[in-house]
């Protein structure tokens, strides 16, 4: 099974972090954010890891190159512009093959295990969830018996956490060009093709500086 990491996001709230150096390559506690996850991938038993990029985009390369530290072996899918999260995806393609594959959003923090999701794909996709934060009270859809649906007003909702399997035909009858991952998944989810589980582990969206230093506190707390 092969991962991708979306990595082409300006990070424009981690300003000025964010202007010299792409968001992946923040630290945390001295170690860039990506490489948290490249660590947890190849410890789960991945090898084949395709990151897409746009901002800064080559210092991602330069940095990690071939992969070959981390036990991995890293392809990349550079954006002449930004494609946002479905069509970074949908370009990315050729390059994840046919099979179903694993996509992590870059500016997380997490101790998922990445091996719980190396098994079978029950439809189109499977999804992630984690207790809505503190930035997101609404949340993002509901998870009942194993299914994923849109959310909806007044009843309890779970926030994707950024971790997914996702199917290629998910993105059949897709163009090239920017568009958004959220309506393919709502599609399928209307289908009932989309599964998910509820992570209670640690988990941050490291979208601010405050929400950075709650990630260095928790690695704090590690050490």
């Amino acid at each position: 099974m092969k991962a991708m990491i979306l990595a082409a996001g300006k990070g424009e709230r981690m300003r000025p972090l964010t202007l010299h150096t792409p968001k992946p390559l923040v630290r945390a506690a001295d170690t860039p954010l990506i490489e948290f996850h490249l660590r947890a991938l190849a410890q789960a038993g991945f090898r084949e890891l395709v990151i897409n990029h746009a901002w800064l985009g080559q210092q991602i390369e330069d940095h990690l190159g071939d992969g070959a530290r981390f036990g991995l072996s890293i392809r990349y899918s550079a954006e002449g512009e930004p494609l946002e999260t479905g069509g970074g995806i949908f370009r990315a393609l050729p390059l994840l093959g046919d099979e179903p594959f694993v996509v992590v959003n870059g500016d997380v923090w997490t101790d998922f295990d990445f091996n719980r999701l190396r098994q079978p794909l029950d439809g189109l996709a499977h999804l992630v969830l984690v207790d809505n934060p503190a930035h997101h009270p609404r949340g993002d859809f509901r998870l009942a018996d194993g299914r994923v649906s849109d959310a909806v007003e007044g009843e309890p909702s779970l926030t994707y956490s950024g971790i997914a399997v996702l199917h290629p035909r998910l993105f059949a009858g897709c163009e090239p060009g920017a568009f958004k991952l959220a309506p393919l998944l709502r599609q399928a989810m209307a289908a009932g093709q989309v599964s998910g589980e509820h992570f209670r582990g640690r988990w941050v969206d490291v979208g601010t500086h405050e929400r950075l230093a709650e990630v260095e506190r928790l690695l704090l707390m590690e050490a």
